[in-house]
């Protein structure tokens, strides 16, 4: 225990750990209370905006794809919805059930490499996903099995698992056979006794006492639990479209990050995520996840950032129910494809992607060419929510040495997995040579 609870102190990681992409936190206590909190994300920005700018309207499914390896199906989910509503077109039917099944491939191999690989070391005493394996190849050879079905099916729809080619505009360059996806439901089966087990572990595990006191945002839709579209509804009343975004949320650039900062005009930080799409849809969820999560422990109200690792794996398994559930109903349509025509006009998009609501912009002229672009990740939004909680939990724990400060604080940044690269964004940037 710090014996000097009041001192001055100044607690930096350099690199943060187990998070996708670079980043940083840096703690400064005064006096006993605490000053400042930052989480850095210093990776150099990434330019996507930029390079759509005069691309086709066809292109930015397979350009925004290349912004993350691990959830390249959320941006080419949100860039469809967002051009298919410049130009008019609304996709429903076979290929609607398509996407949706595509994106919970992506959330179960998404969320599985989370839980596995980068958060459950911190309750278990590990450094990292090798020494739980050196001491536990079980289970993480279980998560290996889970993620891998999560990879083959978005293989099987997408045309391979990594920044998949067969999605365009209005739908599917080809459509699987119903005899192809009938024929893959025995893995997802498996799948599904995996992560009924991978609730059933990860509820085991020894939660710290923390809550987020703030508000919680997620996609809402009537009837589903929400992956492919909706409202963004709140904790606190927030209820909007996706036009109507830039009139509730802002963006700011601070010093030391390259992601921006977000916040509700009305009220300030706000967090995404699973927490925030059980709380807000916790009706929605399938019966076999809703057992689960009682058995588990959660309630609907649950605000306790640690105890997101079990939310995640509760999506894992509604993932894989809903999976067979589309399956189950699919039939082959007659076309891959709807048309869609360009026209000048602006279209917004957004879609939840496992880390919490992606949302697209794009403005297209006449020919279909984008004038500009726009796009908004969780992580980036959840910048300052993450730092705030920080704060708070600092402040709880300032009798804790350094060491374990440090740790726990690195472990909460864990808690709601930031995809740092993601995040990345182009800062404008003004020289003043006076």
């Amino acid at each position: 225990m710090n014996e000097r609870p009041d001192s001055d102190r100044t607690i930096t990681v350099a690199a943060l750990a187990r998070v996708e992409g670079e980043g940083a936190m840096h703690v400064v206590v005064r006096d006993g209370k605490v000053q400042q909190v930052q989480l850095r994300i210093y990776e150099p920005p990434r330019f996507f905006e930029a390079f759509l700018r005069g691309r086709a309207y066809t292109e930015p499914p397979d350009i925004t794809a290349r912004i993350c390896g691990i959830c390249p199906i959320a941006y080419q989910m949100s860039a469809c919805n967002a051009i298919e509503a410049a130009c008019g077109v609304t996709v429903d039917g076979p290929i609607a059930d398509l996407r949706r099944l595509l994106y919970c491939g992506e959330w179960i191999e998404s969320h599985t490499l989370h839980v596995y690989l980068l958060h459950a070391p911190d309750f278990l005493g590990y450094d990292g996903a090798i020494e739980l394996a050196t001491a536990h190849r079980d289970l993480v050879q279980r998560g290996l099995d889970l993620k891998k079905i999560g990879n083959q099916l978005v293989e099987l729809i997408g045309g391979r698992a990594i920044n998949p080619v067969n999605v365009r505009i209005g739908g599917f360059y080809k459509m699987p056979t119903e005899a192809e996806l009938r024929a893959f439901a025995p893995r997802l089966e498996l799948a599904r006794d995996l992560a009924l087990q991978t609730v059933q572990w990860v509820a085991g595990f020894d939660f710290p006492d923390h809550e987020w006191p703030g508000e919680l945002a997620a996609l809402r839709y009537p009837g589903e639990y929400p992956i492919t579209r909706g409202r963004l509804v709140s904790t606190m009343g927030l209820d909007i479209g996706p036009e109507e975004f830039d009139q509730h949320i802002v963006e700011e650039h601070v010093e030391h990050s390259t992601a921006l900062h977000a916040r509700i005009v009305e009220r300030g930080a706000y967090l995404l995520g699973p927490l925030a799409r059980f709380a807000l849809n916790y009706d929605e969820l399938s019966t076999v996840a809703r057992d689960a999560a009682a058995a588990a422990g959660l309630a609907p109200g649950e605000r306790n950032p640690f105890r997101s690792i079990v939310v995640r794996a509760v999506e894992i398994l509604y993932a894989c129910d809903e999976a067979l559930a589309i399956i189950d109903r699919y039939r082959q349509p007659d076309r891959p494809a709807v048309e869609v025509h360009p026209r000048a006009a602006v279209g917004f998009g957004w879609t939840e992607a496992p880390r919490g609501m992606l949302w697209h912009r794009y403005k297209l002229d006449e020919q279909g060419s984008i004038l500009t672009a726009r796009i908004v990740p969780p992580t980036s939004q959840n910048q300052a929510g993450i730092e705030r909680d920080l704060f708070h939990f600092v402040e709880e724990h300032l009798d804790l040495d350094d060491d374990e400060l440090r740790h726990r604080a690195e472990q909460v940044i864990r808690s709601y997995d930031p995809c740092i690269s993601c995040a990345t964004h182009f800062l404008d940037l003004t020289v003043d040579r006076t």
